[in-house]
């Protein structure tokens, strides 16, 4: 439920030189999210047919990129919260890397008092490292015995270096950019590549990935394809802690684990990976992307990319009802989103209502999806009402604002066996702190 906390709240963010470095796609036109509710309210346009005007460029090698809107197998869609600008950005590129039929979605989730601009840097140049580094081409790989898995997998090693070499390059131009303020703020990243039946998916932080698949009974089940990358996992807290970070929760928010600086009460990053943060980078936040593989099968439907503004609210099974309640694909994201804002409203009445973006990537050609589709949404829906009307209901009285870090906040040392307690006897300097350390000076000057 958000990342970062920041005394920077009230800064005024708005970004409209945000695109300082040189993309590698050409826009055609400004992109705007609203065209797409416009152009979808009386369902004027055939679900046939592309979105032309939501392709804002073209990518490396001739690839259509869009940031919002629709096609035949893409449906995108995203909705600021109540927080301030909308930190979370999006991007699908249909043929990428110059072969029919090949898709890059990516979701990108900022924090911090610059995450908007670095979640759209990302977006924006994450691609082109992807596609640069040679679309892997499965007809020149030779199998052994066709895998499933990614054990021994050749196509899922190739596309798994890939993906490390492109996160390890996109964080070292953002570190090296000093047009974007990424000491203190940063962004996670969900993408994937579709190559026929070869799904590749890259994790940094805790959006998240799931797929829409058929049972041995025909019915709609969902299934995650990613982990949410949060500090209190043993593997990533170990990690941390031998770097001599800190990780533990605020008395107001025990189950919302963050990471904090060795010798100071900040910044309270509640992931433990993620693209940016450089004021972290040294006590155990990284940028390496968990990378998974699965073969696709006809049984598979569709997948869905979203930010944790989503997944906080709505669960798998929901998401997967609500978009297979979709009358037109086009606007099975769009529906999303909307369920997410009213699941907040009730969830979470004291609570901001945190940004949301969501891409949907269809694996096969429309048909039919849920026969009673509307009305098992309408229940979905009334649920949340009955839920706030019953005499038993008490509001959740959570109260976090959506934001993803916190800085200069003063942090309770706890002796909960449950929480992790920190090192704030271990002062670590760094070259990449000593360096950065006029840059955070400055951004926390308000």
């Amino acid at each position: 439920m958000g990342a970062c906390c920041t005394c920077q709240r009230g800064q005024n963010l708005e970004d409209s030189n945000h695109h300082h470095h040189s993309h590698k796609y050409n826009r055609n036109h400004n992109h705007n999210h609203s065209y797409f509710e416009e152009n979808n309210n009386n369902g004027e346009q055939k679900e046939g047919e592309d979105d032309y005007q939501s392709i804002v460029g073209r990518g490396d090698l001739g690839a259509n990129v869009r940031l919002c809107g629709f096609s035949k197998f893409v449906s995108m869609y995203s909705q600021q919260g109540k927080k301030g600008i909308n930190q979370d950005a999006m991007t699908v590129w249909e043929n990428f890397g110059g072969q029919r039929g090949v898709f890059f979605c990516g979701v990108f989730d900022g924090h911090g008092p610059s995450g908007h601009k670095v979640a759209r840097y990302v977006r924006d140049a994450l691609p082109s490292k992807i596609s640069s580094s040679n679309v892997i081409d499965t007809n020149d790989i030779r199998w052994g015995v066709e895998k499933d898995d990614e054990s021994e997998n050749p196509i899922f090693d190739a596309w798994k270096e890939t993906f490390l070499k492109s996160f390890k390059e996109m964080d070292e131009e953002l570190e090296g950019d000093g047009s974007i303020e990424s000491y203190c703020s940063g962004t996670t990243a969900v993408t994937l590549v579709k190559q026929g039946e070869h799904l590749i998916v890259g994790n940094l932080g805790d959006s998240r990935a799931i797929i829409c698949s058929r049972d041995e009974k025909n019915e709609l089940v969902a299934k995650q394809l990613t982990v949410d990358l949060k500090p209190n996992l043993p593997a990533e807290y170990e990690r941390i802690k031998s770097c001599e970070g800190r990780v533990m929760a605020m008395e107001g928010e025990p189950n919302i684990y963050r990471v904090w600086m060795a010798d100071q009460d900040c910044p309270g990053l509640a992931m433990a990976r993620a693209f940016g943060d450089f004021c972290l980078k040294d006590f155990g936040l990284i940028s390496v992307p968990e990378v998974y593989y699965r073969k696709l099968t006809e049984k598979d439907e569709f997948i869905v990319l979203a930010t944790d503004g989503l997944w906080d609210v709505l669960s798998n099974d929901e998401v997967v009802r609500i978009v297979a309640s979709a009358k037109k694909r086009s606007i099975a994201a769009r529906l999303v989103v909307h369920h997410a804002v009213r699941a907040w409203k009730y969830k979470y009445p004291c609570a901001k209502v945190d940004d949301c973006a969501v891409v949907c990537l269809f694996l096969k050609r429309q048909k039919p999806l849920l026969t009673k589709s509307l009305s098992e949404v309408t229940e979905l829906s009334l649920n949340y009402t009955e839920i706030a009307t019953s005499k038993n209901y008490t509001p959740n009285s959570k109260i976090d604002d959506g934001l993803d870090t916190l800085l200069n906040y003063e942090l309770k040392e706890e002796k909960d066996p449950n929480v992790a307690t920190g090192l704030n006897d271990h002062k670590k300097s760094s070259s990449r702190h000593v360096r950065h350390l006029s840059r955070r000076k400055s951004a926390m000057n308000f």
